[in-house]
């Protein structure tokens, strides 16, 4: 099988990390705040965050999975992202 039929379970992992992000609107908007100013904090917030849910990722995980997401917003805070890295 295919990576894209069989994603790892660090990916798995990181888009249920991101759908329970999503649903916590102040959370969403404090990391994207943190973003704007500290990119690679921002990302290891999430892994953090992902770490105190029993999940794990990585910050690779993190940012395949957004860069696999067809929403603008998202692609620009990981254009953002990979240029503080």
């Amino acid at each position: 099988m295919s990576a894209e039929t069989n994603p790892s379970p660090g990916s798995r992992q990181a888009a249920e990390l991101y759908a329970r992000i999503s649903q916590n609107s102040e959370l969403t908007q404090s990391l994207f705040r943190q973003a704007l100013q500290d990119p690679s904090g921002a990302l290891a917030r999430i892994v953090a965050i992902g770490a105190e849910q029993g999940m794990t990722v990585s910050t690779d995980d993190v940012k395949a999975h957004l860069a696999s997401l067809d929403d603008g917003a998202t692609k620009q805070w990981l254009l953002k992202a990979r240029g503080g890295l």
